[in-house]
C-alpha cells in the first residue's frame, strides 16, 4: 500500500531577508511609516542644520571682510610710514637751517668765541708747552693774536702764542699746533658732518624703526 507523504511546502521568500555567506540578516529597508515624534525630530534636525549652515556662511563672509580691511590697513600704514619719514626729514632740514642761521649770527657777533673756547678746553694739554702755533684766516690773524694772548693769561697759560694767517681757511676756522698735538676747527666741515650724521640717523630710523604689526585674519 502506498503511503501518501505530504509534500513539504517551501517557505515564502520575503524581500526583507538578506543572505550573507549563508547567514540571514535583517534587511535595512527604509522605514515607511513615521510617528509624530519622528517628524518632530526630523524638523528639529533640519532647523539645526540650517542654522549651522547660515552661521558658517556668515562667519566666512565676516572673515573675508576682515581680511580685506586688514589688507587695506596694511597698505595705509605703509603709506603713512613713508609720510612720517618724509616729515621727519623735512623737520630735520628745517632745524638744521635754523641752526645754521643762529651759528652764523653768533659768529658775526662773537667771531673769537670758538678759538677762545678751544684754548680753554685744551688748557691742560698746553700747560707745559712753551709755544702754541695758531693758524687763522688772514682777516682774523692780527686780531686773534691779542685776543688769544689775553685769554691765555686769564686761564694761566704761559706758552708763547704765535698766530699765522692761512688764506685757505674759511671764516672762523683755525688750527692749533703745539708740537705734541694738533687741533682744528672748520665751520664748513663741521656743518657738513652734522648734516651727514643727521641723514644717517634718519635713514637708520626709517630702516629699523618699530613697525606696526597687524594680526593675520584667517
Amino acid at each position: 500500500m502506498t503511503q501518501n507523504v505530504p509534500a513539504q511546502i517551501p517557505a515564502k521568500f520575503l524581500f526583507d531577508t538578506v543572505f550573507d555567506n549563508g547567514a540571514v540578516v535583517p534587511s535595512s529597508r527604509a522605514k515607511r511609516h513615521f510617528t509624530a515624534e519622528d517628524l518632530e525630530q526630523a524638523r528639529a534636525e533640519g532647523r539645526a542644520e540650517g542654522e549651522r549652515s547660515a552661521v558658517a556662511q556668515s562667519e566666512a563672509a565676516m572673515a573675508a571682510t576682515l581680511a580685506d580691511i586688514a589688507a587695506a590697513v596694511r597698505q595705509a600704514m605703509g603709506a603713512l610710514a613713508e609720510r612720517v619719514q618724509e616729515h621727519r626729514g623735512a623737520s630735520a632740514d628745517l632745524s638744521l637751517a635754523c641752526a645754521r642761521r643762529i651759528a652764523n649770527a653768533a659768529l658775526d657777533q662773537f667771531p673769537q668765541a670758538p678759538v677762545e673756547a678751544a684754548l680753554a678746553a685744551l688748557s691742560q694739554e698746553l700747560a707745559s708747552e712753551p709755544r702754541l702755533l695758531v693758524r687763522a684766516p688772514a682777516e682774523d690773524a692780527e686780531r686773534l693774536a691779542d685776543l688769544l694772548t689775553a685769554a691765555a693769561e686769564r686761564i694761566g697759560l704761559t706758552c708763547q702764542i704765535v698766530v699765522r694767517s692761512d688764506p685757505a681757511l674759511p671764516r672762523a676756522a683755525f688750527g692749533f699746533d703745539w708740537g705734541d698735538g694738533k687741533a682744528q676747527f672748520d665751520p664748513v666741515t663741521a656743518d657738513a658732518a652734522v648734516a651727514d650724521a643727521l641723514a644717517t640717523a634718519l635713514a637708520a630710523e626709517g630702516l629699523h624703526g618699530e613697525p606696526i604689526v597687524l594680526e593675520q585674519v584667517s
